[in-house]
């Protein structure tokens, strides 16, 4: 007999008040993200969000929403392609990419855990490579542009700005290791996580208060919590499988 345990929503929840304050974000400066992108695709977009954020908060609804976000996240990721087929020697737009593809991460791996097309075992397996291969572009983004990360630290933060701009870089690149070699893959998807909210509290959250009328501010709060929303999903997850093996070591996934 198969033992089923109740799953965390905690990670949807999260992803989704960030996608719907995404939304709103795009209809309040007419804008996706800074990009400067054409006005039906902005609104189109923010309509997405905004339903999609709402959708997975409710769990009839949660596949529909998750089938959405999944479909405008990845629709930015690939309006990135362009800028790094230009410049492939520039990161930046590789960075852009795997944001955005983060976040199509957790939007798939919500609809594939919905959906009865998966297994549970190849859902965990994809989730976790994904999100490895996008902690991966984190740690080589800051690594490339250390100097301008160092600058985003608090000042008062001891020891100094730069040695959290490096530990945090090994920290992300230590995230992607565990997780593509499955390694202690859900205490690091808990530490992602972990790492990502207090960033986006002492980085982004700070930069808000004191520039409140910054769209960049805004979206890369939002954008933080929302990668952090991705990697709560993925950890949901990972302690689902984990509890179900420790009840029934009949399962694999």
């Amino acid at each position: 007999m198969t033992v089923s345990t109740p799953s965390s929503s905690l990670g949807r929840h999260v992803f989704g008040v960030a996608a719907l304050t995404f939304g709103l974000i795009t209809l309040a400066w007419h804008d996706y993200n800074g990009w400067h992108q054409p006005l039906y695709l902005v609104y189109a977009a923010a309509a997405a969000l905004i339903f999609g954020g709402a959708a997975i908060q409710f769990r009839r609804t949660a596949k529909a929403g998750s089938a959405v976000l999944a479909a405008i996240y990845l629709v930015f990721a690939l309006r990135c392609v362009p800028g790094i087929v230009a410049a492939p020697g520039v990161y930046n737009s590789w960075g852009n990419f795997f944001e955005q593809f983060s976040l199509v991460t957790g939007a798939a791996i919500l609809y594939a855990r919905l959906s009865s097309a998966w297994s549970r075992e190849t859902l965990h397996r994809i989730g976790r490579i994904l999100l490895g291969i996008c902690a991966a572009s984190f740690a080589l983004e800051q690594a490339f542009y250390l100097h301008p990360t160092a600058t985003l630290v608090p000042k008062w933060l001891p020891p100094s700005q730069m040695f959290w701009a490096v530990t945090t870089t090994v920290l992300f690149a230590l995230a992607a290791v565990a997780l593509l070699t499955n390694r202690m893959a859900l205490l690091a998807a808990r530490l992602l996580t972990m790492m990502l909210v207090i960033f986006g509290l002492l980085v982004w959250v700070a930069l808000l208060f004191s520039a409140p009328h910054s769209h960049t501010n805004w979206s890369e709060t939002v954008e933080t919590f929302a990668i952090a929303g991705t990697a709560w999903i993925l950890a949901d997850r990972l302690a689902e499988a984990q509890e179900n093996r420790r009840t029934d070591p009949r399962q694999n996934g």
